[in-house]
């Protein structure tokens, strides 16, 4: 965690990094599986908001492909518990 005029920034480096863990499997727990399915129920809605509220174009796609992006990373920090080792 690096400090920066007040503000709080997360970096990762290679040593923060454990692929044995990060690769494996996690089982969910009920607690766990309450959280993702909070985290895609909110997706989904917001999915739709973005499909109602803007044009077909490129822009609407990177932003669905964000949201997906977004979805998947926090199920995620859900999955590890927020840790990378």
């Amino acid at each position: 965690m690096a400090h920066d005029s007040g503000k709080v920034a997360f970096t990762m480096s290679q040593y923060d990094f454990d692929p044995t863990y990060v690769f494996e499997h996690h089982s969910p727990t009920p607690e766990k599986l309450a959280h993702y399915g909070a985290l895609h129920d909110a997706a989904r809605i917001f999915a739709q908001v973005i499909l109602q509220h803007t044009p077909p174009s490129e822009d609407q796609s990177a932003a669905l492909r964000l949201l997906r992006e977004a979805t998947m990373t926090a199920c995620a920090s859900v999955a590890l518990d927020g840790r990378l080792k």
